[in-house]
């Protein structure tokens, strides 16, 4: 594989090389409700598994396999799990098992294991399937004594299969269950879900109808409420937040007013499990009914059911999964006799080890807050990502802002200057290259701020529309329907501020702006630089300013997660799907494929992972000849086996020499009478699209976290009847680091950042290429020191500060 000596470093890290899977057996099962992911989760267990020396078994149709025996338990091969990454469900099969939850049935599931030595479970499914996975762990050395009783097992089997280690993945699309951000599967099912809310809302939009859909969730209202929040819906219905008495009027005095704004159409989010505050159901019917009967207008119910767990799993989901699934493996080989039964789950963007059965307890303690009423107390249960969702929701569905009151009704009734003025005026920018997602985070920078009482500024084309004097007010309604756009509706260009700082200071005197958010990537990041520099020069740019990471290349110092980025991901995901799909018929042949990303080796590395890459060439990973010519020599290993195709991603600054079509032809000789090749050159295919739920819901809520911090500085620098503020504090960057969301001075980021090739001098990323060669069978070194440790779920979370902020 391309460079996978790495320059040497101190050291002090840990590695898997020392974890020997020789003489151990693994099984793999999915149980309960299918997901996708589950596939990429199977997958990444599997290889890693055969990777460290294991055997590892499949047990086929879940537990009720376990308790039948015979060929439901089968042997795993590396090539058996070859071309299940981008198949939705579950290839092993799932079922429902009333036997296992006898003790019956778990003595002959504890026998069919004993028999083939596995005593290393990797459970893929909800809540109660790793329930019981850790009562069939506590039970085991009961269920081998009754066994050996029974003259089932001799004492020495009973010996040596005395432990059982089991490692759960959480596998549902409900994301219902607590200690993990997200839960493998969600990520596609929303991705379903908003795929039939832009189809509709077309149909909707000319017809003037009124939609009602109900979405899954019978107890967790997750779905409904990120997809209302992806695709700014008029209204949703969710378990953990039951309407007050009277939200019929409230609801059709909502829905009438937005018809009254022209806005010709409405949409009502329901989750299945949604109810009233007097725990009476809420079905879409009735809020038909209701529509129809009090407002006249066409109304249609959909609902989507099963569509939501079919379908190809999305980039977010296959890298999760895959990244669980290595991760389930490293923890079962860790366990120890006194290690408790644990899910490898995510928080923010870092990979963690919770034990199984706190996560379950806190799991069944939000349903019993919510059978007691208790709904603040469910929602703080479910987790920061839940609460943080719910307050964006709530932040964004209070329309009636102060700024639009009638004239004298916003002034506050304190006596001190300081304290009343509540209105200021702040700009919203898009900066650089167009990403998926900036429209969402001006749509909800701009209600947001109306909602503080600002008064909100729209600038197009970047800097050099701000210094030809292209800025605008932007009220409530100009930005409706804006979450689904792609690209950047107020126009952006790569322009940076420097050479024009007198007429960009001149624009922001004449509409007096007092704050600016920035929304852009590499470009914008610079350009808050350099008006932080001429604040000495300029009193106009002492203001808070904030940058909004959005680029597809996520090569922004001070934030792991660009807007945009996972858009294009599920961009390169989907062709390489297809791409692959088109040598079905065809034997033994390789694509080599081109991605963007300038000199960031991202797009090309995280899309490799999720695409089944072979190989991937990248600027931070040197490489030269012998690896090309060893890359070579392994495809031609691989076309040897049952797996006659290969995948190979370039990024495209990452030699100036070693260029696509130079590798292309090198394959194409090297390769000859063995494969062929294909190249094929992405482009721009890539920053197009619809943006994904991921990054209309992630530049939703950035948007609203960065406006609150602008009114909190905005409050704290104004004195003497200005804004006025110099600090470095006051001009930062909004980023996700691991598992916060930081505000970070621009300053500070400077030290951090390579600016000849725009990227940050470190990246998180490349701690997923060991694991991306592993899961294409390269021998390699493996970093397991940043691999997640066991922790405890825990209910108080970091308080707030103003430089970071848990989001």
């Amino acid at each position: 594989m391309a460079g996978t000596t790495g320059p040497k470093r101190q050291d002090t890290r840990k590695f898997f090389e020392n974890l020997s899977g020789a003489g151990k057996s693994i099984a793999v099962l999915t149980s309960g409700g299918d997901a996708q992911g589950m596939n990429g989760a199977v997958r990444a267990a599997v290889r890693m598994g055969i990777y460290v020396g294991a055997k590892v078994y499949f047990i086929h149709e879940g537990y009720q396999g376990m308790v039948d025996g015979g060929d439901y338990i089968k042997e795993a091969t590396w090539e058996s799990v070859s071309s299940v990454l981008q198949v939705g469900g579950t290839v092993i099969g799932s079922a429902r098992c009333k036997e296992f939850r006898t003790h019956e049935g778990r003595l002959k599931a504890a026998h069919n294991l004993v028999h083939r030595r596995i005593t290393y479970l990797c459970v893929i499914g909800g809540d109660g399937s790793l329930t019981g996975a850790n009562l069939f762990r506590e039970e085991w050395s009961d269920l081998l004594n009754e066994l050996l009783e029974q003259g089932l097992i001799d004492e020495e089997a009973a010996r040596s299969n005395s432990e059982l280690h089991i490692v759960g993945m959480v596998g549902s699309i409900d994301n219902d269950f607590c200690g993990t951000d997200m839960t493998i599967g969600t990520d596609s099912a929303l991705h379903r879900i908003i795929e039939v809310v832009d189809a509709i809302m077309t149909t909707a939009q000319s017809h003037q109808r009124t939609f009602v859909l109900e979405v899954m969730g019978r107890h967790c209202g997750y779905l409904a409420l990120v997809s209302a929040l992806a695709c700014g819906a008029d209204w949703v219905f969710i378990p953990e937040m039951p309407p007050e008495d009277g939200w019929e009027d409230n609801m059709c005095l909502k829905l009438s007013e937005n018809r009254a704004d022209k806005k010709r159409l409405n949409i009502i989010i329901v989750a299945e499990g949604a109810i009233d505050s007097h725990n009476k159901a809420i079905t879409p019917d009735y809020i038909k009914d209701l529509v129809v009967s009090r407002l006249g207008f066409d109304t249609r119910v959909t609902i989507l059911g099963h569509v939501q767990r079919g379908g190809t799993p999305s980039a977010f989901d296959r890298i999760l999964a895959s990244r669980m699934g290595v991760e389930a493996v490293l923890a079962l080989l860790e366990a120890s006799t006194n290690t408790p039964a644990c899910v490898v789950s995510l928080v923010g963007n870092q990979a963690v080890r919770l034990p199984l059965m706190e996560c379950v307890q806190m799991t069944q303690e939000v349903q019993k807050a919510m059978d007691e009423k208790k709904f603040d107390e469910a929602v703080r249960l479910r987790g920061r990502s839940f609460e943080n969702n719910l307050s964006t929701y709530r932040l964004l569905a209070s329309q009636t802002a102060r700024s639009e009151l009638p004239n004298g009704e916003e002034e506050n009734e304190a006596g001190d200057e300081e304290q009343s003025h509540s209105s200021f005026n702040v700009a919203v920018m898009n900066v650089g290259a167009p990403a998926a997602g900036m429209n969402a985070a001006v749509r909800s920078a701009v209600r947001v701020g109306i909602t503080e009482g600002h008064k909100m500024f729209a600038v197009s084309d970047g800097f050099e529309g701000f210094y030809k004097g292209q800025v605008k007010e932007i009220k409530w309604g100009d930005v409706g329907g804006w979450t689904g756009q792609g690209g950047s509706l107020l126009g952006t260009k790569r322009t940076l501020p420097a050479k024009h700082l007198d007429e960009i200071a001149e624009q922001m005197r004449i509409h007096n702006i007092n704050a600016l958010l920035v929304i852009g990537g590499f470009e914008a990041f610079e350009s808050l630089l350099e008006l932080y520099e001429a604040r000495a020069n300029y009193k106009e740019f002492c203001i808070p300013m904030c940058i909004l990471p959005a680029t597809i290349s996520n090569n922004v110092p001070g934030t792991d997660h660009s807007l945009g980025a996972d858009t294009s991901l599920n961009a390169i995901v989907e062709t390489c799907d297809r791409i692959k799909q088109s040598a079905s018929g065809t034997k033994r042949r390789v694509f080599i494929i081109e991605t963007m990303g300038g000199y960031c080796g991202y797009l090309a590395t995280v899309g490799g992972l999720a695409a089944g890459a072979d190989t991937v060439y990248i600027y931070e990973e040197p490489f030269d000849i012998r690896d090309l010519q060893a890359n070579v020599e392994h495809l031609t290993q691989k076309m040897k086996t049952s797996i006659q195709r290969g995948l190979v991603l370039r990024n495209e600054n990452c030699n100036e020499n070693f260029t696509t079509d130079f590798i292309y032809q090198l394959y194409s000789e090297e390769g000859r009478g063995v494969f062929d090749c294909r190249k094929n050159i992405l482009g721009h295919m890539q920053q197009g699209g619809a943006p994904s739920p991921f990054d209309r819901n992630f530049g939703t809520k950035v948007a609203a976290k960065a406006i609150q911090w602008i009114t909190r500085t905005l409050k704290e620098s104004y004195k003497e009847g200005r804004v006025f503020t110099n600090s470095e504090d006051t001009a930062c960057l909004l980023g996700m680091r691991r598992r916060a969301m930081l505000f970070q001075p621009v300053v500070q980021l400077r030290e951090e950042t390579d600016f000849v090739h725009r990227i940050p001098k470190e990246q998180w990323w490349l701690k997923l290429r060991p694991l991306m060669k592993i899961l294409a069978k390269y021998k390699t070194s493996y970093d397991v020191s940043d691999a997640g440790q066991l922790e405890h779920v825990t209910r108080v979370r970091p308080k707030e500060s103003d430089t970071a902020a848990a989001i």
